[in-house]
């Protein structure tokens, strides 16, 4: 599986965006998926996933509220909206895709519950 993740950009505090990581070589059915996000000396840090089957949607425990996750199959797309963004939301923001099955949704929270990783993209929040 492919994934390339677009969207980020530089927004003012306050504003939103919708990430979107589009899948290739594969439909993204019977795939978890988890955005993280990560900035220069820090490690990644998970912000939202959807199990395999799809049908449970796993947060952040700190970040929880301002941000949503969706999955369009029809598009082989998952989306991460991003709102009332803060300055400290600024970081390179990737997604993730794994065909393993994990028998529980806080194992879609760690980077090793990930092989496949887009390349990130760039969200910068003005204050």
């Amino acid at each position: 599986v492919q994934l390339q993740a677009s969207g980020g950009g530089l927004v003012q505090a306050g504003g939103s965006l919708r990430l979107s990581c589009v899948a290739s070589g594969r439909t993204i059915s019977g795939y978890g998926f988890g955005w993280f996000r990560q900035v220069p000396g820090k490690e990644r840090e998970f912000v939202a996933g959807f199990t395999r089957s799809g049908a449970t949607a796993v947060y952040s425990d700190s970040l929880k509220g301002r941000f949503t996750i969706s999955r369009d199959n029809a598009e082989n797309t998952v989306y991460l909206e991003i709102n009332s963004l803060k300055p400290e939301d600024t970081a390179a923001y990737y997604c993730a895709a794994d065909g393993r099955y994990w028998s529980r949704p806080d194992f879609y929270k760690f980077v090793s519950g990930y092989i496949y990783w887009g390349q990130g993209t760039q969200v910068t929040v003005s204050s």
